[in-house]
């Protein structure tokens, strides 16, 4: 049985950039992560969109997911509400990193941070209907199937629905 790898969120170093450029610029799975259309990611747009990140005064927070000491995705809260205490969650992946529970550890860690550390009361997240694996790592995690925004996504030549999940500060144990 292979061994369970160590998974934490850290904070991004220059080290992990061109890992986190691999994985923006992955085209076979760029719908499942951005709204916006499909196309070819420079280097210099990829470092001038964390410019933009880095200078923005919102409240999201961003984290490199490390896997024994090295970086193979992220995992983000954004669109915070501070008001209404809710974010919605984020991650992404390398391909070797995927279907191994790091996604799910990553996830779990990442609403702990935001229910315990940022005091939010709920958390939420979008996923591509036809992505089990992430769906099921969700829910592995305590998310929740709220909805569906039908034919809501444009992936891969054909609609997809959009899956939207949730969890509950007040349903989570010790949290």
């Amino acid at each position: 049985m292979p061994e369970t790898p160590h998974v934490s969120l850290r904070a991004r170093t220059d080290d992990d950039l061109d890992v986190l450029f691999e994985i923006a610029r992955d085209l076979g799975t760029w719908e499942e992560r951005n709204a916006e259309a499909p196309r070819p990611l420079t280097r210099a747009q990829f470092d001038a969109r964390l410019a933009r990140a880095a200078d923005s005064v919102d409240e999201s927070v961003s984290f490199v997911v490390d896997v024994d000491g090295v970086a193979v995705g992220g995992a983000s809260l954004f669109n915070v509400d501070s008001f209404a205490r809710h974010a919605e969650a984020g991650i992404n992946l390398a391909v070797d990193a995927r279907g191994r529970g790091i996604g799910t550890a990553a996830i779990v860690q990442l609403v702990e941070f935001g229910f315990v550390r940022r005091n939010l009361r709920r958390v939420h997240l979008q996923a591509i209907a036809s992505n089990a694996a992430a769906i099921r790592a969700y829910e592995k995690a305590g998310f929740v199937i709220e909805g569906r925004q039908r034919e809501h996504a444009w992936v891969r030549g054909a609609y997809e629905d959009i899956v939207l999940m949730g969890i509950l500060r007040s349903a989570t144990v010790g949290l």
